[in-house]
């Protein structure tokens, strides 16, 4: 049962781009990048979709998207951008991932660009300021590496009486060294030994939990990375068969079985993109959009999960619990 919600938005309406000007007689096309494929971000892709319906915008009436999917493959996703760049859409939506909107911003400074960001914008160069970004970008930041610490605590919480706790990270993530400084902080603070194991494809996701069995851990962390989201069935069904208790970034592992989650609310960060899409393409200039941040991160516990790891979750943990999936 959620208690809270995403935060509300901000923004303004300006002159129109000059993009979207020119396309004002015919109906508008966005470009749609994606770090992930149609299947793994079905749910996020449908909130973007209502975010436009809200505007006036329904996909094959009153506005037209073209879609690249990257598969997880981050190598194409510049590929993708100049594509789309070529095109002179009216709108770059560049989501799943911070390499995703890096990349839009590289190939086009004109063309208006609205992304996603699990990372701080400021710190991987995205924009220079949250309030009033200068130049053609704005987007949703969920800030879930900023909250890798906090998701450590949680899981020592949880299980007190760990000392190793394993961390899963994907070694093609380029922009992972700002969590990964925060978790090693975290786990001395903590008194945890971190193992880390690592996974950048499928097939490299089960020795990955077979080497953190090896260690004798005590419970795992999941970086925060598109791949795993993409991956987030074969994570949970692979921590009930090691028996390593988990927490994620984001509601869809407990959803799917996982066992804690600490994060924003993806589908309503998707929904602002297509909210601030549909701004832009009435008018609006991204640099009268303030780059959203989340207000509230939501703990999400799977109690059937934590009794079949043989768990008692403190009440003291039940009680800040934003939903509890039973």
């Amino acid at each position: 049962m959620r208690r809270r919600e995403f935060l509300g938005i901000l923004g303004g309406a300006a002159a129109w781009p000059l993009v979207a000007r020119a396309q004002r007689t015919s109906v508008p096309i966005i470009g749609f990048m994606h770090s992930l494929s149609p299947e793994a971000a079905a749910r996020p892709v449908e909130a973007f979709r209502q975010g436009l319906a809200e505007l006036g915008y329904v996909e094959n009436a009153s506005l037209a998207i073209e879609y690249r999917w990257a598969r997880g493959r981050f190598d194409e996703l510049p590929q993708y951008a100049a594509e789309l760049a070529r095109m002179r859409v009216a709108v770059i939506v560049a989501v799943g991932s911070t390499v995703s909107a890096l990349a839009a911003k590289a190939a086009t400074s004109v063309i208006p660009i609205v992304f996603t960001s699990a990372d701080d914008p400021l710190k991987v160069g995205l924009v220079d300021h949250l309030n009033r970004p200068s130049g053609n970008i704005t987007g949703v930041t969920a800030f879930a590496t900023v909250t890798a610490a906090k998701r450590l605590g949680l899981l020592r919480e949880l299980i007190p009486e760990a000392a190793v706790v394993a961390l899963l990270r994907n070694p093609k993530s380029p922009v992972d060294s700002a969590e990964m400084h925060d978790l090693d902080t975290a786990a001395e603070s903590l008194k945890l030994r971190l193992v880390i194991v690592e996974a950048g494809t499928e097939a490299e996701i089960e020795p990955a939990f077979s080497q953190a069995a090896g260690h004798r851990v005590q419970g795992m962390i999941t970086s925060t990375d598109p791949f795993f989201f993409g991956a987030r069935d074969r994570i949970v069904a692979l921590a009930a068969k090691y028996k390593i208790p988990a927490i994620h970034d984001f509601r869809e592992f407990p959803a799917a079985g996982g066992l804690m989650s600490y994060g924003t609310n993806i589908l309503a960060l998707y929904r602002q993109v297509g909210i601030y899409t549909g701004k832009i393409l009435r008018g609006a200039e991204p640099s009268s959009l303030p780059v959203l941040q989340p207000t509230v991160f939501d703990l999400v516990i799977n109690l059937a999960t934590a009794k079949a790891l043989g768990l008692t979750v403190p009440s003291s943990l039940l009680a800040r619990a934003d939903e509890v999936i039973e």
